[in-house]
């Protein structure tokens, strides 16, 4: 699904989202290192180690031994052959409620260009298709308008502010929060 005037139309051919391997951990620690600057903002503090291979590497067996017990699907985003960045359904409950948690990022060099928003539209198809979800939430800082763009791109409606919702940069942060519904 693409929604009308999402700016995904120009990069559906060529983005992406695909299961995360540990092949991944790799390219995950050079794209990470590299564009730290350009991520920090929205980030938590990361152990310097996170930006290794090895590093990469052990989050990606966590995240996919989380995915084999059913509360994580971490996916890599692909664009035109390249990793360019990773979302994840994490928090996935089941049973009466079926929802996650949706979070997301790209690198600098496909920021701006489409690429965040055909990758979260493909999450959410898998999320509502193949997954058998019911709802999606997703927060951003309050300052990231880019984000939250994707996200209304794609359907997404704010629901409010959460206070102090995640320590990012080092402080804990206000976020507005998101929903989508199948």
């Amino acid at each position: 699904m693409t929604p009308a005037g999402s700016g995904a139309r120009r990069t559906r051919a060529r983005t992406e989202v695909r299961l995360l391997t540990p092949d991944d951990a790799g390219p995950l620690a050079r794209l990470l290192s590299g564009d730290w600057g350009f991520l920090a903002p929205f980030e938590p503090e990361r152990d310097p180690a996170h930006f290794t291979a090895a590093g990469q590497a052990e989050l990606v067996e966590r995240l996919l031994a989380e995915h084999a017990a059913g509360r994580t699907v971490p996916f890599a985003i692909v664009h035109e052959g390249e990793l360019v960045g990773r979302s994840t359904l994490s928090n996935v409950v089941r049973g009466p409620a079926q929802h996650a948690d949706l979070g997301y990022f790209v690198a600098e060099a496909v920021n701006g260009r489409g690429v965040a928003t055909e990758a979260v539209a493909r999450t959410v198809e898998a999320a509502f298709g193949e997954l058998g979800l019911h709802r999606l939430q997703a927060g951003t800082l309050l300052s990231n308008s880019a984000s939250q763009a994707v996200l209304q791109r794609n359907g997404f409606e704010r629901i409010g502010v959460a206070r102090g919702y995640l320590r990012i940069a080092g402080r804990w942060q206000d976020h507005v929060l998101y929903q989508r519904t199948a």
